[in-house]
């Protein structure tokens, strides 16, 4: 009998246990440094570190696992720490539209299971991650209307399962680099409003996928490369406010299957083979504030 009682004892202690210990040590200190270093006590809506994990505001635990931390529009200020890296179970990781400032923590790249990257609408500054190619998961990174700066990286053409990669409106500097060719997922590319020098590169007639292509008002030159005539899913095109000085090599673009296209037009206008091409209404793809109906 007295076996049994003792049984007894540990399984309810065990079981009572095991309801308590939601996530790792590592992730939850993690967490806590999230709210810390964010002013997590300022914030729309705070968490009550006493309370499971599991019920913290844009918080989803999975499996004991953090796999979602969605902390849109929630006031959050201050920098990103670097034990974000520990959080290596996140498939989605959306801090947009915040007032988060410092750079990028180089060890936000080890989150190799993250699908979705939502930056955009901060005051990050500094460069991207050299090794942000690590990410091999990615499909969706957004970090438009920062204070980025530098190159951006050759290692992003490693995110094979990039669909939608937005930077615009930052401050990166040098050329488009040709490893976006790579990314034969891709379906939007939004570079706008930076100060992007060089040519167009021809790789990016790779990307079949592609639907949105904006590059405006950046310091580009050249020719536009005939290979962006191959983009048969392209239906935006945004390329003025640029130095492009000739448009001969996209004459098999499918112009009547645009919705958008926007282009110098004193400049085009000097092509014959282009006389009869209209300008469509624009609409810039980095202003689609689309986490504004998404949550």
């Amino acid at each position: 009998m007295k076996n049994m009682i003792k049984t007894f004892l540990v399984i309810a202690v065990f079981g009572s246990y095991n309801s308590y210990a939601e996530i790792s040590k590592a992730e939850k200190d993690a967490l806590i440094d999230l709210y810390t270093q964010t002013d997590g006590q300022g914030w729309n809506t705070t968490w009550d570190l006493n309370s499971p994990v599991s019920n913290w505001h844009g918080v989803t635990v999975k499996n004991d696992q953090v796999i979602k931390v969605n902390l849109f529009h929630n006031n959050l200020s201050g920098v990103l720490p670097a034990s974000i890296g520990a959080l290596k179970n996140l498939t989605e990781l959306n801090l947009a539209f915040n007032q988060l400032t410092g750079v990028l923590p180089v060890e936000i790249s080890s989150l190799e299971n993250l699908i979705i990257l939502k930056l955009e609408m901060n005051r990050l500054k500094g460069s991207l991650p050299e090794n942000l190619g690590k990410m091999i998961s990615l499909q969706e990174l957004t970090a438009f209307n920062n204070f980025l700066s530098g190159e951006i990286p050759n290692s992003i053409g490693e995110l094979k399962a990039l669909r939608t990669l937005n930077l615009s409106s930052n401050n990166f500097k040098g050329a488009i680099p040709s490893s976006l060719g790579n990314l034969e997922q891709l379906e939007s590319l939004g570079l706008f409003e930076n100060g992007l020098q060089g040519v167009m590169p021809s790789e990016l007639g790779n990307l079949g996928k592609l639907k949105e292509l904006v590059l405006a008002n950046n310091k580009l030159n050249g020719a536009i490369p005939k290979e962006v005539g191959q983009l048969a899913s392209l239906e935006i095109f945004q390329i003025q406010n640029n130095g492009f000085d000739s448009f001969e090599d996209i004459s098999s673009l499918k112009i009547n299957s645009l919705l958008v296209f926007d282009f110098d037009e004193e400049k085009i206008e000097t092509s014959p083979k282009f006389k009869d091409i209209k300008k469509y209404t624009t609409r810039m793809a980095d202003t689609k504030f689309e986490d504004d109906t998404d949550n």
